[in-house]
């Protein structure tokens, strides 16, 4: 796949550097990010990226660091979107807990596959049918709210959403995958 739009090379000029460095973990032992590279050919877009992402990587969100990545990762898987996805099984997906059968099932499971608990399964679950009709049926949200309160609810609507956006970006773009990411599970 060739990449539509490269990402942009060091040395960065000082407006990009200062971006590139407040969409990256302080300390980081990986360069900035293709992808972050890449919004940098659109500074306002990059900039209003970030409170956005902030919220759902850093402190201020409602749900657990392992929600979220099981949201981030099937809808990821969902989207084919092979970037997003090995860049969250590598950097988060080990940190919060996911095992390697669990990674693999957010590409090629189902909620129902053995290694998923009820409440993760509501969350593929949720996943699957935003995106397979943008809509969240009543007896699924029913279930879900037995679970998560509607701030909770919330956060995991919008973060799937914010994930489709990701996605569509690095798709469309054709960003090139970071050579220390994971590559999506083979089906067999």
């Amino acid at each position: 796949m060739i990449t539509r739009i490269p990402h942009i090379q060091p040395p960065y000029e000082s407006n990009v550097a200062t971006i590139l460095d407040s969409m990256m973990p302080a300390n980081s032992p990986v360069d900035p990010l293709k992808l972050f590279r890449t919004f940098t050919h659109n500074l306002a877009m990059a900039e209003a990226t970030r409170p956005l992402g902030n919220h759902f990587l850093g402190r201020g969100r409602s749900i657990s660091s392992r929600d979220r990545e099981i949201v981030i990762l099937r809808v990821c898987a969902r989207c084919r979107c092979e970037y997003e996805w090995g860049v969250h099984a590598v950097a988060y997906g080990p940190r919060v807990g996911l095992t390697s059968e669990q990674l693999a099932a957010t590409v090629i499971g189902e909620a129902d596959d053995v290694c998923w608990s009820a409440t993760d399964a509501l969350l593929i679950r949720m996943v699957d049918e935003l995106h397979e009709s943008a809509v969240v049926g009543d007896a699924l949200w029913s279930e879900l709210s037995d679970h998560w309160s509607p701030e909770q609810l919330l956060d995991l609507l919008l973060l799937s959403g914010w994930y489709h956006a990701i996605s569509y970006v690095a798709n469309g773009a054709h960003v090139e995958l970071e050579e220390w990411a994971a590559r999506f599970p083979n089906a067999s």
